[in-house]
């Protein structure tokens, strides 16, 4: 199977206290870590796995700036066998649907079978450059996929629905799967694949190479932190006064 991956390098913010910057329109990133977006690493991995089934060719796809080219090459070390830059430099501000489109032109040559993503990104937490991409090739997508398995140009593919439920699709291919982190167990690199790695050619292309940049995106305005609301309150006692309680809530809050 000949396979593209999308993926991005985001910054690690579980753990750090995020600070918007002077703009308004983004974060403070001095003094945060980076690295591969964790549902793009399951993505990178399935695409392995794929490969490792049936053969065939992966090539590992992102836009982003030059800091970028070393998650590219983490996914070489770990099994892509070409990689392509997006200069993100090039075109401004993004959204999902000029990221897709951008993504679209950047393959547009490539041959392939299948295109994984993660289902999201934790920075940006769109959830659309999956299914964006899928329509503007015209091609079938399922998101949130937590199983593939491919034969004879056909994918069944279970993906996550709300309540706990699973949806089984058959679906032809080409077709594009945003995956589900825990999908499977992403691999790591080994040292020596690492600097094979290094020594590798990582395409860059700019906006002189890609003919049709995106016209229809939308305008970041601000990004500001959530107030701080009313924090939940702890009902005790015994079962009669906490029901008691609860409906004294509720007439107040007018839900009766």
């Amino acid at each position: 199977m000949d396979l593209i991956v999308c993926i991005k390098r985001v910054p690690q913010t579980a753990e750090a206290e995020v600070k918007i910057d002077g703009s308004g329109k983004d974060i403070v990133k001095d003094r945060l870590t980076f690295d591969m977006n964790e549902a793009d690493s399951y993505a990178l991995e399935e695409a392995i796995l794929l490969k490792e089934k049936s053969g065939g060719n992966i090539t590992a796809v992102s836009l982003g700036s030059a800091e970028a080219e070393d998650t590219l090459r983490i996914a070489l070390a770990k099994g892509a066998d070409s990689a392509i830059r997006i200069k993100l430099e090039d075109f401004g501000e993004l959204d999902g649907f000029k990221t897709a489109a951008l993504i679209r032109e950047a393959i547009k040559d490539i041959k392939f079978d299948a295109i994984l993503t993660g289902c999201m990104s934790t920075d940006d937490s769109y959830y659309q450059v999956g299914p964006t991409l899928a329509e503007m090739l015209g091609i079938p997508h399922a998101t949130l996929v937590s199983k593939i398995e491919v034969a004879d140009q056909k994918a069944h593919v279970h993906r996550e629905l709300e309540g706990g439920l699973i949806e089984h699709l058959e679906m032809s291919l080409p077709a594009v799967f945003a995956v589900q982190t825990g999908i499977n167990e992403p691999r790591y690199a080994s040292l020596i694949a690492i600097r094979r790695a290094a020594g590798k050619e990582i395409k860059v292309i700019g906006k002189e190479e890609i003919s049709s940049e995106a016209k229809l995106n939308s305008t970041l305005e601000e990004l500001f932190i959530p107030p701080v609301g009313e924090r939940a309150e702890i009902l005790t006692g015994t079962p009669d006064e906490v029901s008691k309680r609860t409906a004294e809530i509720i007439k107040e809050k007018g839900l009766i």
